[in-house]
């Protein structure tokens, strides 16, 4: 069977691992060699009794170590003794067992959930988007021509109701007034509704100077007939428009003026009335249903669906003229929001998070099955060739150290024997 995948191209066998087992190897017949000339010599130089114990005990470490090693892929010289060539004869138990554990590990709901708790998707998406690279580049266009293939396939009737009934029954099935009571109370936390409040300073401006003469008019047809006799209503009127324009002067220059602190307020209280107040979302909810009763909101939602359809076939059609113009920048302002906002960021993860969890839940199961059923379709060869390919060089070094922890043992229990 032919290699594949990531250990195919990493094979710290060659040279690294062979290498390591040559020097075992060596090692070994080292040590043997060591025993045998001390053996001989010992007569003459009884010192060399430690360097014989080293040398023999070495010798037993370093075998004992080399049978353990062949043990797990094959019979040590291709003899059967039990209990060797353990992973060509549990193949099937270890596939099962890989495929458990990934389940326990990585494929249960909340343990996916917390594992992408550490990792920012959102960043990732934004660095891809802000500053694409050329891989970026060439996937994006693949998507793109299926993604344009795929919207001219579909019905467009069909996928336009689809789109639309989606669209208002999510809205339907949505309760609007705390989430606008929400984002009126985070608007008003963070300050962002100062420029609103700046807006409407100014539409009330223009507003006096656009209603001058009909608010010289209301205060002509109130004022008392001796006002108007004495002429003093043009007066007044010039009194109050003059006041009005230095209410609105002084509102717009002074962020603590006290109109602007009661504006505040009744938006602070309107956000908590959207809420919590029950009348108020009763109210809010009855606008709305009638809204999408409304038959100008249909043709509003099939004209938009019409026009978002034709830009992602067009987009889709030729994806780098898009990105090099408006669109491109609209991604790479996404992309730039995306690395820069936080709560962007935040709410975007945990998406993620739920998604993959979700198909962690729906999935797992099939990508368990995968894993179990492809270690059992390979043969025993193949399994046993991967595996030492991944841990061969590690496993060598075991023979090593077997080799000289157990002449240093060796040694040592010589040493208290002779003393």
């Amino acid at each position: 069977m032919t290699r594949s995948g990531p250990l195919a191209r990493f094979n710290p066998t060659q040279p690294g691992a062979a290498g390591m087992k040559v020097v075992a190897t060596g090692l070994l017949v080292v040590m043997a060699a060591i025993f045998i000339t001390a053996r001989a010599l010992e007569p003459r130089y009884p010192w060399l009794s430690f360097v014989k114990a080293f040398a023999e005990a070495a010798m037993v470490g370093g075998l004992a170590d080399w049978f353990a090693v062949t043990a797990l892929f094959r019979h040590p010289l291709g003899l059967p003794i039990p209990h060797t060539a353990i992973i060509p004869r549990n193949k099937d138990r270890i596939g099962l067992t890989l495929a458990a554990f990934i389940r326990d590990n990585f494929l249960v709901a909340r343990v996916v959930a917390r594992r992408m708790r550490g990792l920012d998707i959102a960043a990732a998406a934004g660095r891809f988007l802000s500053a694409p690279s050329a891989d970026g580049n060439r996937i994006r266009r693949g998507a793109s021509r299926l993604i344009a293939d795929l919207f001219e396939a579909l019905d467009d009737e069909r996928l336009g109701g689809i789109v639309k009934g989606a669209i208002s029954a999510k809205i339907a099935r949505t309760e609007v007034a705390p989430l606008l009571g929400a984002a009126l109370a985070s608007a008003i936390e963070d300050n962002r509704h100062v420029p609103m409040l700046e807006a409407a300073i100014k539409v009330l401006s223009r507003a006096l100077d656009a209603n001058e003469p009909l608010i010289r008019d209301m205060v002509r047809k109130r004022a008392s007939w001796v006002l108007r006799l004495a002429g003093l209503d043009d007066k007044l009127s010039d009194a109050i428009l003059d006041g009005l324009r230095k209410l609105t002067v002084e509102m717009s220059t002074d962020p603590d003026h006290p109109v602007r602190e009661k504006m505040v307020e009744a938006l602070t209280a309107l956000a908590h009335d959207l809420q919590h107040k029950p009348e108020t979302r009763a109210r809010v909810e009855g606008w709305k249903e009638e809204l999408l009763a409304n038959r100008s909101v249909a043709q509003w939602l099939d004209r938009l669906w019409q026009r978002g359809r034709a830009s992602i076939i067009a987009a889709a059609r030729a994806p780098e003229a898009v990105l090099a113009g408006r669109m491109g920048e609209v991604l790479r302002s996404a992309g730039a929001t995306l690395e820069g906002d936080p709560r962007i960021r935040a709410a975007v993860n945990q998406f993620a998070r739920r998604a993959v969890a979700g198909m962690a839940a729906s999935y797992g199961g099939s990508i368990v099955s995968l894993v179990s059923d492809t270690i059992r379709g390979w043969d025993a060869r193949t399994v046993t060739d991967r595996l030492e390919s991944a841990v061969g060089r590690d496993l060598q070094y075991i023979r090593i150290n077997g080799t000289l922890v157990g002449g240093l043992v060796g040694l040592v229990l010589h040493l208290l024997d002779t003393l």
